[in-house]
């Protein structure tokens, strides 16, 4: 017990310290400029109305598109959820991720016993909660693959219109090393394929080397392991459709700032802008707050300041990006969860809870 009190001090201690260095690189970049609340109201004013509005539909569908992520995966494990449940589902989860302390964890339970009550079995349950997650997390990273890509496509082009010759030699070699690496990689695939196929069954399990030697390592990653396993059953078509909601997730919310960015005038071009929010998103997967609140709005207020946008412009923009998708969904969500309180239809007993293994349509 000391132990883990220790442990959780030191967790605590740790975001403590990133909070503090985080808020002061903020407050060094924003020194003398943060706006006045006269200039900030005055910049509300004049927004374009039909800019909010493109940022209030952005959120929604990204709202929309988390509940049919979730909604998908569950789908591929023969679990039926109505739309209007799911988004509501969705909502809830959010606004108890955002408003609580520990909110993710609380989000993750509420939403496994609603699983539960919609007719899915522990295992299923458990599955889609972690796939989900695995799911967010790829396509956030397929986005900062994305921008990555872009950026050196971009210096490559800056680069050919000034040195040509240089570019074309740098292109031609790299592209060969690609061929290399993919051939090596191909290869390395089959031998390792081939390798478990010819290793005994109870080698197999990937946690069976450290279970021994690290219990509580191999006990967290077993969730994961096991859902890995039983997504090898899902159709690809669902795993498609779910990372495509996934995406379509983030861009729509990434979507929502940059309407709130034009409603304003800010002079950040959407490269800019996608680097700034990108940047943001590391921020906001650490818990130091309860959905980032505080810490966000600071962040991408230093990013569009430094960007060039102007301080009023910019503290008008996160407040109007904040507001839709951070602070309405509280209560949004609230209501939600009144709503959710009702029992869905009767429903039979899936397949896995009494063979133990996942239905698949």
């Amino acid at each position: 017990m000391s132990e883990r009190v220790g442990r959780h001090r030191t967790l605590t201690s740790l975001r403590a310290a990133v909070v503090v260095a985080l808020l002061a690189v903020a407050v060094l970049t924003l020194h003398d400029k943060l706006p006045s609340l006269t200039d900030v109201s005055r910049v509300l004013g004049g927004a374009d109305p039909g800019w909010l509005a493109v940022a209030a539909v952005a959120e929604a569908v990204s709202m929309a598109m988390f509940a049919r992520q979730q909604r998908r995966l569950l789908t591929a494990f023969g679990v039926r959820m109505t739309r209007h449940r799911s988004l509501a589902l969705a909502y809830s989860r959010s606004a108890m991720a955002i408003s609580l302390p520990a909110g993710s964890a609380i989000s993750a339970a509420y939403a496994f016993k609603q699983f539960r009550t919609g007719g899915a079995s522990r295992r299923t349950a458990a599955t889609v909660m972690v796939l989900s997650g695995l799911l967010s997390f790829a396509a956030l990273a397929l986005l900062y693959a994305t921008g990555a890509l872009a950026t050196v496509v971009v210096r490559l082009g800056e680069a050919w219109r000034h040195h040509p010759a240089l570019t074309h030699v740098s292109a031609v070699i790299t592209l060969g090393l690609l061929i290399f690496v993919g051939l090596l990689a191909w290869q390395s695939g089959h031998q390792v394929r081939a390798a478990r196929v010819d290793r005994p069954r109870h080698h197999r399990d990937p946690l069976a080397r450290i279970a021994p030697r690290w219990p509580r390592v191999a006990a967290a990653l077993a969730p994961i392991v096991d859902a890995v396993s039983s997504s090898r059953a899902v159709p690809g078509r669902h795993w498609g459709l779910a990372l495509a909601a996934a995406v379509a997730n983030w861009l729509t919310d990434l979507l929502c700032l940059y309407a709130a960015s034009r409603a304003f005038g800010l002079p950040v071009d959407p490269v800019t802008l996608g680097a700034i929010y990108l940047t943001v998103q590391i921020v906001r997967q650490i818990p130091l707050t309860p959905g980032g609140i505080g810490v966000i709005e600071i962040s991408l207020l230093a990013g569009l300041v430094s960007g060039g946008a102007g301080e009023a412009a910019a503290a008008a923009t996160v407040l109007v990006y904040r507001l839709l998708s951070c602070w309405l969904i509280i209560p949004t969500g609230f209501v939600a969860w009144l709503l959710l309180r009702k029992p869905p239809p009767a429903h039979t007993v899936p397949a896995d809870d009494l063979t133990g293994a996942p239905a698949l349509r």
